[in-house]
């Protein structure tokens, strides 16, 4: 299912869903390739990478850590399945160290895939490579580790087996989930709409769900765009959408900084989706300007606050911050993209150059249904996304102002001291982890590409 939504959308996964009820009374070989089928056929090969983007996180959460623990005893491994090996080569090799997987080819035709899988790979390629010792040396002791439905004809691959371990369905359903500290690494990034695992029947809520959620959300963004700030957080709330709000007791920044000066105050804070300077709005109960760089021009042109669109420019985007900042308090968000996970990207120091008057705000999004973000394909859709679940929620806190002394022009700090401070406020109010990864680690992992946005003339 997460192959067919992600890959071919709505339409796909309804008609993967409508066909699973027939495809399941067939043999589990032709099972198999009436899913695969339909859920490949047509799909670009050159941009599918749900293997590594979006997959990974669902396959480790369905991992048996006794699985994971006789798997990671060995030093070289090799992974036969009867999956379509686009699907989860990524995930063996870069996950649990896999030297080699063998598995099933989807055909391609003029760069699209058929949806047919090519036969007898998995039953033959292993074999010459265990026979001549090519992959794991002459004298290499092989422990085969295997599980009902067999995934290739295994009687062949046992002769090289000193040692056999078969699991049953039975013992498997008596298997312990992999927690996340045991993985071989932190799940930082991870892409798709999806943030619940589709199972037949919750992917049919799912479609049960959207007749009334499509409206729902096109009205709570309608009510967003429309209602004064001041007014905006409780009405939302009335529609299921619930913001949680909390602030300094004793605040030691301005509430109204345009009176008494002549700048604003820069608000910086963590990114979760593309409505992150529309709630710290609705938390101040005043209109922001918010500093964006890749908003959609749909997005921008229906946002009820005031955009400053960067140009990943130094001086230019510094000259553009300050000079918004003496009309409004401005919204940034130094990450540069967003981050699902319970971590904290490298900050850029370009904001902590621009003002003394910082206020750290710290971010933290719920859903249940849908994320918000993403990594690939138009972004216009993030904002609908997000409000499609039935039971949003935005929790922000507003921390306490930089002291003059953690400032560039107050306290003579470096840019990218000033910014790791502030990092380090939000990380520790939420709860999250710091690292130096940056908007290009995300998309390098996630879209094959830098995350640039080309410039428009």
């Amino acid at each position: 299912m997460l192959v067919a939504f992600e890959a071919g959308g709505f339409l796909r996964a309804l008609v993967l869903l409508l066909t699973y009820p027939f495809a399941c009374m067939l043999n589990q070989e032709t099972m198999l390739n009436v899913m695969v089928f339909v859920c490949f056929v047509g799909v670009r090969r050159e941009s599918f990478r749900l293997g590594r983007a979006v997959l990974p996180k669902f396959f480790l959460e369905d991992l048996g850590r006794e699985a994971f623990d006789g798997v990671m005893g060995f030093g070289q491994r090799v992974a036969v399945t009867r999956l379509p090996r686009v699907m989860v080569e990524e995930f063996l090799k870069e996950w649990l160290g896999v030297d080699m997987v063998v598995g099933r080819e989807v055909a391609v035709i003029r760069g699209r895939f058929t949806g047919l899988m090519e036969k007898n790979k998995a039953r033959q390629e292993p074999i010459p490579l265990l026979g001549e010792g090519s992959l794991m040396g002459s004298r290499a002791t092989c422990v085969g580790c295997f599980s009902k439905p067999w995934p290739f004809d295994y009687h062949q691959l046992l002769a090289y087996c000193k040692e056999v371990y078969m699991v049953s369905q039975a013992e498997k359903r008596k298997w312990q989930l992999l927690p996340r500290e045991k993985y071989p690494k932190p799940l930082i990034f991870h892409d798709g709409k999806l943030a619940f695992r589709p199972t037949p029947l919750a992917t049919l809520a799912m479609f049960m769900w959207l007749p009334l959620g499509l409206p729902l959300s096109i009205l709570r963004i309608i009510l967003g765009i429309l209602l004064p700030f001041s007014i905006s957080g409780p009405v939302l709330a009335m529609t299921g959408l619930k913001t949680t709000v909390s602030k300094p007791q004793n605040p030691n920044f301005d509430p109204n900084p345009l009176a008494n000066s002549t700048k604003g105050t820069l608000y910086a804070c963590n990114h979760k989706t593309l409505l992150d300077p529309i709630f710290v709005s609705y938390a101040l109960s005043k209109p922001l300007a918010a500093a964006i760089y890749s908003l959609s021009p749909f997005n921008e042109a229906i946002s009820p606050i005031r955009t400053v669109r960067l140009a990943r420019d130094r001086e230019q985007d510094t000259k553009l911050m300050r000079q918004a900042l003496t009309y409004s308090d401005l919204v940034v968000c130094p990450e540069g993209t967003t981050c699902r996970e319970p971590y904290l990207l490298r900050f850029s120091p370009l904001f902590a150059r621009v003002s003394k008057d910082i206020v750290p705000v710290a971010i933290d999004v719920g859903v249940s249904m849908f994320y918000g973000s993403t990594a690939r394909g138009p972004k216009c859709w993030d904002p609908v996304f997000h409000c499609m679940n039935p039971n949003p929620s935005y929790t922000l806190q507003i921390l306490e102002k930089l002291s003059t002394s953690c400032t560039c022009e107050g306290g003579g700090k470096s840019g990218v001291e000033a910014a790791n401070y502030v990092q380090s406020q939000i990380a520790g109010a939420l709860g999250f982890e710091c690292t130096l990864l940056t908007r290009k680690d995300k998309y390098m992992i996630l879209a094959g590409n830098d995350g640039r946005v080309k410039a428009k003339n």
